[in-house]
């Protein structure tokens, strides 16, 4: 079965599974799910209700694509933008374990998110990604980006925009 949603407590040890996917804990993307921002699994479910209530945040809904148990991948919709969204972040981050990468899971997590958009009545979404990150990029692009003016980070680093008709 192939699901996309919210994580629960149940989750626990698939997250576990796949946090050890990521060499370094603290580049997991999408940020959201960056374990080492919270204190333990449970604390990371309460901040994932707590910033889709839209309390301190930008209200956004974090989603996982598991297939079978597994956890493949997330995405962090976000329900709105700010200038820096709109710089750089956009509506809508995702990443995939690198086990199941290179095997269209991201280009199906960004069609699940941009349907997840379309609830929550985004008619127009930005997607962003670093110039260097080319498989992004195409992800992209595959699912109906129009590069828009990329925007210079303050780090150096060029960052790529796309809109998609939701």
């Amino acid at each position: 079965m192939i699901e996309f949603r919210k994580l629960t407590l149940k989750d626990k040890s698939a997250f576990e599974n796949y946090m050890e996917e990521w060499d370094k804990p603290e580049e997991i993307v999408p940020t959201a799910t960056n374990f080492t921002r919270y204190k333990d699994f449970e604390d990371m479910i309460q901040a994932f209700d707590y910033r889709e209530s839209g309390g301190e945040w930008v209200k956004n809904t974090t989603l996982f694509y598991i297939i079978e148990g597994v956890i493949i991948g997330a995405a962090n919709i976000r329900h709105s933008l700010t200038e820096d969204l709109l710089n750089t972040g956009g509506h809508i981050g995702y990443g995939v374990g690198k086990y199941y990468r290179g095997q269209g899971y991201a280009t199906k997590i960004l069609h699940e998110s941009l349907k997840f958009a379309q609830t929550i009545g985004i008619e127009k979404a930005l997607v962003t990604c670093d110039e260097d990150n080319i498989a992004s990029g195409k992800v992209i692009i595959k699912n109906g980006g129009v590069e828009d003016v990329p925007f210079m980070q303050s780090n150096g680093v060029k960052s790529r925009r796309f809109w998609i008709d939701v």
